[in-house]
């Protein structure tokens, strides 16, 4: 039946997964994934309608595509769900990947566009049963050394599909969005295991009552019923995930999300009838089941012995270029999985390294309600885990920033800086915070320093223009006005000095340094 998306199979056994040998392969093609990962084929195809695909990749590691919905043809295919059907295909070389994409696709030949935008979906990496950090620092490393810092960026992806799609709610069983990090995630899943179930019952209603002693109990009682008024709202909220995603990867962002909850589970294993562990699995499935954009499952070496991996999203109809994306970033992700392999911290390292990941997040999302103070103090906790990662000092002189404490601010992008030279945001900031300081040729400087290091950058450019507009060469005497507490300037030349005065009254206002 095609549709477990763990791979166990009363009828005909269950494949066993070369990778390992006491954990299930995966869903519904689980058997090409493990003729793959067992060498007997480079490449295998398989139906991907809730994970089909994805998972088995991941459980068995090898790589695994999902192309975006309807631009294979499924003609002459049994179909299981045909609003999330899709032909996908599994291979353990990126390059025979693209190929197969190149040929199923029909691809012309175009020039290689280059991501500009990596999105880390924290969310739906704080779910995982593998640490957050373990998941995402290969792909992190993978894609500073090969695109640079500046296009990683983090995303909660439950609040950006709750903020873009209030009919998730209808889908919430009674649970509010907000009330639960992953509440329109689950909304989500709701939404697309009602639409799995609807779609496989009408497409298979006439054999089920004819065999239902031949076909399991669990899957039996578990088709939908649903009337089409409900389903149809289902596939409303469809087009609405994707035109979100859409909107938020354009033509050249990737979103970053684990492929599965965890490592495989062992063979017979109570989870796997576990309603919650096959919902949260389900959640991060629902993602391009229900946009209809492609995904690809990218190994990153083992955890406690077994396979894990990842997964990026390109935009549906972004097929070629996640392919690209994904040949040109493989062998530089194997790289960071053998490097990580060979530090191996202590466990009491880990752990530090873990716990400080963890508070950075935290002051991130404190930092994006605007709690200044807060965020400031979960920072200085992720400094005191761990005080070679210079993104936390960055963010938090960004906190600094915002309270108007730039003497700290420009203390904490320094700390960055000599950590990690290239950090653009630190140059920025501290930018930022010696202009405010009255420190304007320093200031000149590390926006010059940031364009050196970015040369696209918007804000090191607008900054540099404006200070040279503002403020004309010579020397200068900077006055502040006590009574609105900021630089509220004019100009006055003469005899070649530069003479800064402040709006208002300037009598007794102190002269900065």
């Amino acid at each position: 039946m095609a549709y477990s998306i763990h791979g166990e199979n009363k009828h005909f056994g269950t494949p066993t997964n070369p990778a390992a040998s006491d954990r299930v392969p995966g869903g519904c093609s689980s058997g090409s994934a493990v003729a793959v990962a067992g060498g007997m084929v480079d490449f295998a195809l398989g139906i991907d309608s809730i994970g089909g695909v994805r998972v088995p990749g991941g459980y068995c590691g090898v790589l695994a595509f999902r192309p975006s919905h309807a631009v294979i043809s499924n003609s002459g295919v049994i179909p299981v769900a045909p609003s999330l059907d899709t032909i996908g295909w599994f291979a353990k070389d990126p390059i025979v990947l693209r190929r197969v994409g190149h040929l199923l696709l029909k691809l012309s030949y175009t020039d290689i566009r280059l991501p500009r935008h990596f999105y880390i979906a924290d969310d739906c990496f704080e779910i995982s049963k593998i640490p957050a950090r373990r998941l995402t620092q290969v792909v992190t490393k993978s894609v500073e050394k090969l695109y640079g810092r500046q296009v990683l960026s983090h995303v909660n992806l439950g609040n950006y599909l709750a903020s873009k799609i209030p009919s998730l709610r209808n889908y919430s069983n009674g649970q509010k969005n907000g009330d639960s990090k992953f509440s329109s995630l689950q909304a989500l899943s709701s939404a697309m295991q009602l639409l799995h179930k609807h779609e496989f019952r009408d497409q298979h209603n006439e054999w089920i009552n004819s065999a239902k002693s031949a076909v399991d109990a669990s899957i039996v009682g578990n088709l939908s019923d649903d009337g089409d008024s409900t389903i149809n709202i289902v596939q409303d909220a469809r087009k609405e995930v994707r035109l979100a995603l859409n909107t938020l990867l354009k033509d050249d962002g990737i979103l970053v999300i684990p492929t599965a909850l965890g490592c495989p589970p062992k063979l017979n294993a109570r989870e796997l009838s576990s309603t919650s562990y096959n919902a949260e699995t389900l959640c991060l499935q629902s993602l391009s089941s229900m946009s209809g954009c492609c995904q690809v499952t990218v190994p990153i070496g083992t955890h406690d012995k077994c396979p894990i991996s990842v997964s990026f999203i390109a935009r549906h109809g972004g097929d070629r270029f996640l392919l690209d994306t994904t040949q040109a970033i493989y062998a530089t992700i194997q790289e960071q999985v053998e490097v990580l392999a060979k530090s191996n911290p202590s466990s009491k390292e880990a752990m530090s390294e873990e716990a400080a990941e963890a508070a950075k997040e935290k002051g991130n999302s404190a930092f994006k309600e605007k709690q200044w103070q807060k965020a400031i103090n979960l920072y200085t906790e992720a400094i005191k885990l761990n005080g070679k990662v210079a993104t936390y000092y960055s963010n938090r002189a960004a906190a600094f920033l915002e309270l108007a404490n730039y003497r700290q601010a420009e203390t904490d992008c320094t700390s960055a800086i000599d950590i990690d030279p290239k950090i653009v945001k630190a140059y920025l900031r501290r930018g930022t915070a010696r202009e405010m300081l009255g420190y304007y040729k320093e200031a000149v400087d590390d926006f010059s320093h940031a364009l050196v290091l970015e040369p696209m950058n918007k804000t090191a450019g607008v900054a540099i223009n404006r200070l040279k507009k503002l403020f004309p060469a010579g020397p200068s005497v900077l006055c502040m006005d006590m009574k609105v507490g900021s630089w509220a300037l004019r100009s006055l030349t003469k005899l070649g000095l530069v003479c800064w005065v402040t709006f208002g009254s300037s009598t007794g206002a102190p002269a900065v340094p």
